[in-house]
């Protein structure tokens, strides 16, 4: 087995008086990298700053060896290269979605591409410093300018929806897009020939507190058939597709790492950013969630609100009376995205059980990649893809998990929380 290494070189650049107070050394500029998009790069200094390069050799390092949950071994070099085990290297997006990978077709790769570049720019800016800042700044730019709703600036899950929409524009392949921050669907393109659902940055209340957040999407085959109604009309028929008509659906979360979680129909796989290149790369195929889990995420403050079923449950699990005899923990995010990865990967059930989640843009893309895992989706009472949306911001309970678990919920009956007593929806 030959051995490898790889010399690291760090570059120092130094003002050319370098015990003089720069005059622009406090001013700032940010520019983001067309490329990778993330992070910004930030330059403290006027552009006549002398670069005198001094380079130092870190010595020679040796390989590091790297396994994925998904069960994708890797070797990785100092110098940031490497190769999957058995040969196959890494697999960007693209190529996943290509001839050699779930071969999918080129529009939907365009489509994809477009989806991809969205979501750095939302990655970059939830990352930004200046993000808690912008709803502050935008209210005061709109304050008594008289434009409509819709012209005025907008904070970052609004700023975040109109990045997905421009890029859907561009991407010439979608016919619709309905957001959970639009009225009503829009629609793009006469040529397109797909349907985009999509909750842009679910979670946004929690960004000041730099917890997870995520953007949940859905693509639909357009319906032709119904391309003589009016444009509003069949913009809204479009949206309102049953889950089980999904050709595909995912969630980018913006955490720790920035993954890329989708399915085809053909398994549930997640891509991780290298923000060194701006690919995501392959580092979960074919995630299978546990039969059963130890986790339960809630928000079991509303435990007296629950409806008995759901209470009686909660109370065996806790105390290992359950199936599995084990005793449950509770983890609890309070963002949708966060919580139904980690149930993805580690098992149990993530849930709300009142009427909150909407059915269109995220019951629906993650019950499709639950199940695609092996996992299952429920509203306490039938199959999430089963169901029929009549209205675009639909709202229903929320089950997704590990499909025993789901199945033993289910079995105690009355787990829908009908009321909500003291807070509002």
């Amino acid at each position: 087995m030959p051995k490898y290494s790889a010399t690291f070189w760090i570059e120092f650049s130094y003002h050319e008086n370098a015990l003089t107070p720069y005059s622009d050394m406090h001013s700032a500029k940010i520019i983001l990298n067309p490329v990778s998009i993330y992070p910004p790069r930030i330059h403290l200094f006027s552009p006549n700053v002398l670069n005198l390069r001094k380079k130092i050799n870190l010595g020679s390092l040796p390989v590091r060896n790297m396994t994925s949950l998904g069960g994708l071994g890797f070797k990785i070099n100092a110098s940031g290269s490497g190769s999957a085990s058995g040969g196959a290297g890494f697999q960007t997006l693209a190529e996943f979605m290509g001839k050699d990978g779930e071969n999918v077709g080129d529009d939907l790769v365009v489509l994809f591409s477009h989806l991809e570049y969205a979501c750095k720019r939302i990655a970059a800016l939830v990352a930004s410093p200046f993000n808690s800042n912008l709803a502050k700044t935008f209210d005061a730019a709109a304050a008594g300018t008289g434009s409509d709703e819709r012209d005025k600036p907008k904070p970052l899950d609004i700023v975040a929806n109109e990045i997905i929409l421009s890029s859907l524009k561009k991407s010439g392949k979608v016919a619709v897009m309905a957001s959970e921050e639009d009225d009503a669907p829009i629609w793009l393109s006469d040529e397109g020939s797909f349907v985009v659902v999509l909750d842009p940055l679910d979670g946004s209340r929690n960004i000041d507190a730099s917890i997870p957040t995520g953007t949940i999407f859905g693509v639909y085959k357009r319906l032709e058939e119904l391309d003589h109604l009016p444009t509003m009309e069949k913009a809204m028929l479009n949206s309102l597709q049953s889950g089980a008509k999904l050709i595909a659906s995912g969630y980018v979360l913006y955490s720790s790492a920035t993954i890329l979680c989708t399915s085809f129909g053909s398994g549930t796989h997640a891509l991780t950013l290298d923000h060194s290149t701006g690919d995501f790369i392959l580092t979960h195929p074919n995630i299978k969630i546990p039969p059963r889990g130890q986790i339960y995420s809630v928000n079991d403050a509303r435990y007296f609100d629950w409806p008995e079923g759901l209470r009686h449950y909660i109370d065996r699990v806790r105390q290992g009376k359950g199936g599995s005899g084990k005793k449950y923990s509770a983890r609890y995010i309070c963002s949708l995205v966060a919580d139904f990865h980690r149930t993805l990967l580690y098992g149990g059930i993530a849930m709300n059980p009142r009427d909150h989640l909407r059915l269109v843009y995220e019951a629906n893309p993650l019950s499709l990649l639950a199940e695609q895992a092996g996992g299952r989706g429920s509203n306490g009472k039938q199959r999430i893809l089963s169901l029929q949306p009549v209205k675009l911001h639909q709202r229903l309970p929320l089950f997704l998990g590990s499909p025993d678990d789901i199945e033993e919920l289910e079995s105690y009956g009355n787990i829908q929380q009908k009321v909500n007593p003291g807070y509002d929806v």
